[in-house]
């Protein structure tokens, strides 16, 4: 399992990448900060930064506003 904004839980798979688990919570948002166990992880790292069974994942969609 993953845990994602210490909220849901998402079943991992074999090869997960970060790409595959925006997927599987259909985050879509084009500005998204991920963190995986503590550590950022860049956006042209998405699809090959692998997350491994047992991580904290923290999606954090970014707003601004005046």
């Amino acid at each position: 399992m993953i845990r994602i904004n210490d909220k849901w839980d998402v079943p991992w798979q074999a090869g997960m990448t970060v790409d595959d688990v925006l997927t599987v919570c259909k985050f879509t948002h084009h500005h998204i900060v991920i963190s995986v166990n503590d550590t950022l992880v860049p956006p042209d790292e998405y699809a090959t930064q692998p997350v491994v069974n047992g991580s904290q994942v923290w999606a954090i969609h970014v707003v601004a506003g005046g």
